[in-house]
């Protein structure tokens, strides 16, 4: 029987065979899609030419300069490539025409893997750009993109915009980079591209010695990283994209407008299909799907940082490129809105220097001196005066001001009460205010001070006017009538003043009287006139000049001031010429005058003598019947006529280089200053009170710039017409205060006096203003004395030298915030509690930040705080001194 062969056998052989081969197969592509992902893609031929060459940078070129905002010529560095991309030059350029080709057909051809997203292509128009499924937060953004885009140029001093250039120089250089490239080092060298764009950054708002700017330049740099991260781009797969992309937005480059056109879109769709075999199965691409979502996770991340760091400014795109960083940064040397370290740093430092002066504030002390309520810093200090090798020329009644300011609290004497207001201050004050009666016992006879009850009462005598001072004061009218008190007389300055009565009754006649004494035996004179609402300072004719300016006083008087005129060559009587106006007044009312003793005689023939060596002319030696006394009234000469006549030259003329109007803590000297000639101040009289106050002086012109920059005669007007507006609108009304209850005040920070002027043309004021002008700032104090008023200048580092409680009212104006440029705040706010009574007022208008700590301050000594105002950057503070003293007293020092 003939067997039959099974065929099965055969068939199964087969069919394993077939399965195995499958197997191994599908393995094998499997590898090799493995492989083409994690590769790079192949190069295509060269087939470059200097043809295709100049082809493509005349397309870049045209698609740059569709959006540029300003035309320019295209630069010399434009042929530059980046030294890190010198290969397959040629490949590279090929590759880019054919995707150029490409862009302009708007079709995109993919794989069938990518049809979707290929489609998804076709929607887009030219303006529009293409990203496949993983940069779909940037094709949102790109979408918003049009022809009108604006993109940031850099312009030169012609005007000339740069920003097209950069972008021309970029395109065309990005050409050249390579294209064979693993995915690693494409993310390497655009993570370090992107470092250096940064560190170029750095220096790109300095301009070189013809003001160019180098931004241009950096934005050139920065478009040739932007254009090689398209290239590469162009030559991966959607996954190397993303990681890139990704890698370049951790680096923290941040974007820009990116205006690139149609001719330059990203088509990631049709790159991440170049890459791959079309023959790859359905697996591959899912898996590639699988990765284009976790890169798209992280894309949108990046995009949450990117916002962060650029705070608010503008950006279109989600992973912006290194051009488009470049944009972002400084191009100029304005901060805008960013601070700078330094800037912070010193606020810094200046905010733990103010917490400390608060921790101060929060522990005030009384401070604990022998003066007691009494104390002046700069007139008591006892360590100072111990020191001194003499006090022959009074040298101990002189300014020594601690090397520390004080910053302890002044008692209050007890059973302080608020002062009385004028004119009834005149007449009588507080005991409890200023509790010394020790003048009202050696000077009873004269009719000083007397004590009454719980008042000090005051006759209105004086030393040479026991009768009264009206009667003394008009009787020197009488002896010389050109005198004029209050029309051709308008400030007088009275040297050792006592109660300063002289002074307080000058007032009836329109006169303004800066009276002087030192801090002496004759306990308490200047805080008796300061109490009784009567303008007055401590100081001392000793060796240093008065802290005045030269040529102010219209008068300058003299009753039995003690002062020795006439030795040493006769130094006091030579400071009295400096002060004294060219033409001005001495009235010497003194027992040589009219005691013919051996003593007062020879003092007599002193005088005589030295006041004829000065050119001095007396005009009248009379005697008052009334108070049985003489007096000698002398006039400064008004040229230098006499003094070239002198036949000795004694006492000298002071050097050409001598400033009469330099005064602080400027020794005396014994000489004699010319005397002004032509329009210079001191030439002519002031005109009559009150015309002058209002009337800009003579000497100020139009060729001389005012302080606040304008010419001076309009800057003194614009002055004025501004104080007046703050005054009568501001002032009188808005600030609650009692202006009847306001007497002595002082101007801090006076320019022209304009405040000073406001009050005295305000209806039914009866306040003087103590105006003070600060050594650091312009001279302004002659201005102030030629329109009938008066001050004193002053360095508010130091402590004033006056008396605790001797004025109502306070007002600095931009004072507190030049100040502090010199000195702490802390201790000038001790010195304004110091110097301010209870009840008295403090306004401050100064800067935002000033009025600030001004206020924390006051708030901390219990003032209270009568109103606040700030528009911008200024502010207006008024605040009200209490009663309040701290309990706790500062140790004794040893």
């Amino acid at each position: 029987m003939a067997l039959v062969k099974s065929s099965r056998p055969s068939s199964s052989s087969s069919s394993s065979n077939f399965s195995t081969l499958t197997v191994i197969v599908f393995i094998s592509l499997c590898l090799l899609g493995v492989w083409m992902m994690t590769s790079t893609t192949m190069v295509p031929v060269d087939m470059s030419s200097t043809e295709n060459k100049s082809e493509i940078k005349q397309q870049a070129s045209d698609t740059a300069g569709k959006y540029e905002d300003s035309s320019g010529d295209v630069p010399d560095e434009v042929g530059r490539s980046d030294s890190n991309n010198n290969a397959n030059d040629s490949a590279s350029e090929s590759k880019l025409e054919s995707s150029e080709d490409q862009k302009d057909e708007n079709s995109t051809q993919t794989d069938e893997n990518m049809a979707g997203k290929a489609q998804d292509g076709d929607k887009k128009d030219d303006n529009s750009t293409q990203t496949d499924e993983n940069m779909a937060g940037k094709a949102q953004d790109g979408d918003k993109k049009d022809d009108n885009s604006t993109q940031t140029a850099y312009s030169d001093e012609n005007g000339n915009t740069e920003g097209g250039e950069a972008k021309e120089d970029g395109q065309e250089n990005g050409l050249e980079m390579k294209v064979e490239e693993t995915s690693q080092e494409t993310s390497q060298e655009a993570s370090q591209e992107t470092t250096d764009g940064e560190q170029e950054n750095k220096a790109s708002t300095y301009s070189d010695e013809n003001g160019n700017t180098e931004a241009a330049e950096m934005a050139k740099e920065g478009d040739e990283s932007k254009v090689g991260a398209e290239e590469n781009g162009q030559e991966k797969s959607t996954e190397e994209t993303s990681q890139e992309t990704t890698q370049q937005g951790s680096d923290g480059a941040s974007d820009a407008n990116d205006n690139t056109g149609a001719g330059e879109e990203q088509k990631f769709d049709e790159t991440a299909g170049e890459g791959q075999n079309k023959s790859s199965d359905q697996q591959n691409s899912d898996d590639n799907n699988a990765k284009v979502d976790k890169a798209e996770e992280k894309s949108n991340e990046i995009t949450v940082v990117v916002a962060n760091k650029t705070d608010g400014q503008v950006s279109d795109e989600v992973f912006p490129d290194g051009a488009q960083s470049e944009l972002l940064n400084e191009t100029s040397t304005q901060n805008g809105a960013w601070s700078t370290q330094a800037a912070e740093s010193k606020n810094e430092k200046e905010a733990r220097t103010e917490s400390k002066e608060r921790k101060t504030t929060n522990s005030w002390k009384l401070c604990n001196f022998t003066v007691g309520a009494d104390y002046i810093p700069c007139l008591d200090n006892e360590k100072a005066i111990k020191k001194l090798v003499t006090t022959k020329h009074y040298e101990h009644r002189e300014r020594h001001c601690p090397d520390e300011p004080p910053t302890c609290l002044v008692p209050l004497p007890e059973g302080y009460k608020l002062p009385i207001e004028w004119p009834n201050s005149r007449n009588k004050i507080w005991y409890y205010n200023v509790p010394h009666t020790q003048l009202a016992t050696i000077k009873a006879h004269q009719n000083w001070v007397k004590v009454s009850g719980e008042y000090l009462t005051f006759p209105g005598g004086g030393t040479q006017f026991k009768h009264g001072a009206l009667h003394y004061i008009d009787f020197i009218q009488e002896s010389v009538p050109d005198i004029a008190w209050g029309k051709n007389s308008r400030v007088v300055l009275d040297v050792g003043c006592g109660v300063a009565s002289f002074g307080g009754f000058q007032f009836d006649r329109d006169v303004l009287t800066m009276s002087i004494a030192p801090k002496d035996e004759h306990e308490a004179q200047v805080q008796f006139a300061l109490e009784r609402g009567i303008p007055a300072i401590s100081a001392v004719m000793g060796t240093i000049r008065l802290p005045f300016p030269g040529m102010v006083f219209d008068v300058i008087h003299c009753a039995r001031c003690r002062v020795p005129w006439h030795i040493e060559g006769g130094k006091l009587l030579l400071e009295l010429n400096r002060l004294l106006r060219p033409g001005g007044y001495f009235v010497w009312s003194a027992t040589p005058v009219y005691q013919k003793d051996a003593e007062n005689t020879e003092i007599w023939k002193a005088m005589t003598e030295l006041t004829k060596s000065m050119c001095w002319e007396m005009l009248n030696k009379t005697k008052d019947r009334l108070n049985q006394v003489g007096m000698a009234i002398y006039r400064k000469p008004s040229n230098n006529e006499c003094y070239t006549k002198r036949t000795d030259g004694t006492p000298p003329l002071c050097k050409g280089s001598d400033d009469p109007n330099a005064a602080w803590n400027i020794s005396l000297q014994a000489c004699m200053h010319e005397v002004p000639v032509d329009t210079l101040r001191g030439s002519k009289w002031p005109r009559e009170w009150p015309q002058r106050l209002k009337e800009v002086p003579y000497w100020l012109n139009s060729s001389q710039v005012g302080v606040y920059g304008k010419p001076a005669p309009k800057d003194f007007k614009a002055d004025f017409d501004h104080w007046k507006n703050v005054v009568s609108n501001s002032y009188l009304e808005g600030m609650g205060i009692k202006w009847s209850s306001v007497r002595n005040v002082m101007d801090m920070r006076a320019v022209y006096g304009g405040f000073a002027a406001a009050l005295q043309e305000a209806k039914e004021m009866t306040a003087w203003v103590m105006n003070i002008v600060p050594i650091n700032a312009p001279d302004t104090l002659p201005v102030i004395y030629e329109r009938g008023l008066f001050g004193i200048y002053h360095d508010w580092c130091e402590s004033f030298s006056t008396y605790p409680r001797s004025y109502d009212l306070l007002h600095a104006d931009h004072l507190f915030s030049k100040l502090k440029e010199r000195c702490k705040l802390l201790p000038v706010m001790v010195e304004v509690d110091r110097i301010l009574r209870p009840g008295g007022k403090l306004i401050v208008r100064d800067n935002g930040k000033t009025i600030q700590e001004m206020e924390s301050m006051a708030k901390s000594l219990n003032y209270k705080v009568r109103m606040t105002f700030s528009k911008e950057s200024e502010g207006l503070l008024c605040v009200e001194k209490t009663m309040w003293r701290p309990e706790e007293v500062e140790a004794s020092l040893p």
